[in-house]
């Protein structure tokens, strides 16, 4: 991938891997909070990986100025807004250490949690998924799409997905180096690390309400989010289309001997405009829907096939100074 970060870590090294986009508000308050969690973990090394995806605001500004004062961290430039799903990937393959936590910024995942996720870590698990009590910081439509989406994406794909569970996670190198052999670009993360297994485990943690700012997913983004999900680990919306297609032509072969039985019985009936009408719209209607599916798997294809990378680092920037990074 491009420009990973290079260098093996020495004894047990935790990595914290940050995504952010526009989180000036509050990027300073985490990584105060991450901090003193961190140095209740005397016995384990650790490296802080923000990535700023494209961030508008003071957010690259402020991690500058951290990196600046903590040898451990290392900031993450891209080149422009590829994504969450993206960022995660570049701060899986910068990370160096014996396990990874990606946790976001905005202080919903409290860094407090990290300490219950090393401990289930130390007892031998090589996942440590952090799943949320309750949705109460949800709006009703919030929590009405999360339950539809896993029921949805649960009972057409495989693996699926545990419920109430995010990116927080705690994972072991086995596990990083697993996700990072698994090539595909339009990535699902989720879905991703439910497919490589491994021994997990669960720990609860209450989610807190954002410490600032609106969030990032609006319902297209979650909409276009769950979608790809559904497509990178089912063939269902294909294969249906055999199935309605069969269905399809069984009832129009059932109409067309019950129009000849008709026929036959009561003479020629002179067809109606408004039926033939509703058949043909009906039938395109079918047709167009079932194109678009074939299109929209088509295009991830065409996406896989083009061989871009994932993301694009612009510049690396550490305590040692900053580190221009282009992409070949």
């Amino acid at each position: 991938m491009v420009s990973p970060l290079s260098g093996a870590p020495v004894g047990r090294t935790i990595s914290i891997v940050v995504p952010c986009f526009n989180e000036g508000h509050v990027i300073d308050a985490f990584l105060d909070r991450l901090r003193s969690v961190l140095a209740g973990l005397p016995e384990l090394r650790a490296e802080i990986i923000c990535i700023d995806d494209g961030s508008s605001d003071d957010t690259l500004a402020r991690l500058q100025v951290q990196a600046g004062q903590d040898a451990r961290m290392v900031v993450l430039e891209l080149s422009r807004n590829f994504g969450k799903e993206a960022a995660l990937t570049a701060g899986l393959e910068a990370a160096t250490g014996n396990a990874v936590i990606p946790i976001d910024a905005d202080l919903q995942h409290p860094p407090e949690v990290i300490e219950a996720l090393v401990a289930k870590w130390q007892e031998g698990f090589d996942v440590v998924q952090a799943r949320r009590r309750s949705r109460d910081t949800s709006s009703t439509g919030q929590r009405l799409g999360a339950l539809l989406f896993y029921r949805l994406h649960n009972s057409l794909a495989d693996p699926p997905l545990p419920r109430d569970v995010g990116d927080f996670r705690l994972m072991d190198r086995c596990v990083v180096d697993a996700l990072r052999a698994m090539p595909e670009r339009r990535r699902f993360m989720k879905g991703m690390f439910a497919w490589v297994g491994f021994r997990q485990t669960v720990v609860d943690f209450d989610v807190a309400p954002r410490a600032g700012g609106e969030s990032a997913y609006g319902w297209r983004r979650l909409g276009g989010l769950a979608l790809d999900g559904l497509m990178s680990f089912s063939n269902v919306p294909l294969t249906v289309w055999s199935y309605v297609g069969a269905t399809t032509a069984l009832l129009a072969l059932v109409y067309g001997a019950w129009i000849v039985l008709k026929t036959l019985m009561f003479g020629v009936d002179v067809p109606g405009f408004a039926s033939l009408l509703t058949a043909v719209l009906f039938m395109g209607g079918i047709q167009l829907l079932g194109i678009g599916v074939l299109g929209a798997y088509l295009g991830r294809v065409y996406d896989e096939t083009k061989g871009r990378p994932i993301y694009v680092v612009r510049r690396r920037y550490g305590a040692a100074g900053a580190e221009d990074s282009h992409a070949p």
